[in-house]
Protein backbone atom coordinates (compact mmCIF):
# COMPACT_ATOMS: atom_id res chain seq x y z
CA UNK A 1 0.00 0.00 0.00
CA UNK A 2 1.18 3.21 -1.08
CA UNK A 3 1.53 6.61 1.82
CA UNK A 4 0.39 9.86 0.90
CA UNK A 5 1.83 12.89 2.56
CA UNK A 6 -1.14 15.78 3.27
CA UNK A 7 -0.24 19.31 4.38
CA UNK A 8 -2.87 21.18 6.21
CA UNK A 9 -2.87 24.93 7.17
CA UNK A 10 -6.07 25.70 9.57
CA UNK A 11 -6.96 29.24 11.23
CA UNK A 12 -6.56 28.45 14.72
CA UNK A 13 -4.95 26.16 17.32
CA UNK A 14 -7.91 24.06 18.20
CA UNK A 15 -8.97 23.24 14.55
CA UNK A 16 -5.43 22.07 13.91
CA UNK A 17 -5.75 19.87 17.43
CA UNK A 18 -9.21 18.59 17.03
CA UNK A 19 -7.63 17.61 13.28
CA UNK A 20 -4.75 15.89 14.83
CA UNK A 21 -6.82 13.93 17.05
CA UNK A 22 -8.89 13.03 14.25
CA UNK A 23 -6.48 11.91 12.27
CA UNK A 24 -4.55 9.34 14.60
CA UNK A 25 -8.44 7.97 14.12
CA UNK A 26 -8.03 7.36 10.90
CA UNK A 27 -4.52 5.70 11.50
CA UNK A 28 -2.55 7.77 10.27
CA UNK A 29 1.22 6.99 10.04
CA UNK A 30 2.45 10.29 11.37
CA UNK A 31 0.74 13.22 12.59
CA UNK A 32 3.84 16.25 12.47
CA UNK A 33 3.82 20.27 12.86
CA UNK A 34 3.09 23.16 14.51
CA UNK A 35 -0.25 22.69 16.14
CA UNK A 36 0.01 26.31 17.61
CA UNK A 37 0.73 28.14 14.26
CA UNK A 38 -1.85 25.45 12.86
CA UNK A 39 0.21 23.50 10.67
CA UNK A 40 0.15 19.70 9.89
CA UNK A 41 1.65 17.38 8.23
CA UNK A 42 0.19 14.22 7.98
CA UNK A 43 1.15 10.48 6.45
CA UNK A 44 -1.74 8.24 5.43
CA UNK A 45 -2.53 5.16 3.70
CA UNK A 46 -3.45 5.84 0.42
CA UNK A 47 -7.16 4.10 1.07
CA UNK A 48 -7.73 6.64 3.60
CA UNK A 49 -6.23 10.06 1.73
CA UNK A 50 -9.75 11.36 0.80
CA UNK A 51 -11.35 10.69 3.78
CA UNK A 52 -8.28 12.46 5.51
CA UNK A 53 -8.74 15.55 3.15
CA UNK A 54 -12.55 15.88 3.23
CA UNK A 55 -11.91 15.19 7.71
CA UNK A 56 -9.77 18.19 7.16
CA UNK A 57 -11.55 20.32 4.99
CA UNK A 58 -14.90 20.11 7.49
CA UNK A 59 -13.09 21.06 10.76
CA UNK A 60 -11.92 24.19 8.12
CA UNK A 61 -8.48 23.61 6.76
CA UNK A 62 -7.11 23.77 3.63
CA UNK A 63 -5.06 20.25 2.56
CA UNK A 64 -2.71 19.58 -0.19
CA UNK A 65 -1.24 16.49 -1.05
CA UNK A 66 1.15 17.52 -3.38
CA UNK A 67 -0.17 15.54 -6.20
CA UNK A 68 -2.10 16.28 -9.46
Amino acid sequence: MSQVEIKARFEGERAAQEAWHKLHALRAFEVNGLVESGLLTATVDEEVAERAMHLIQQIGGSADTGLS
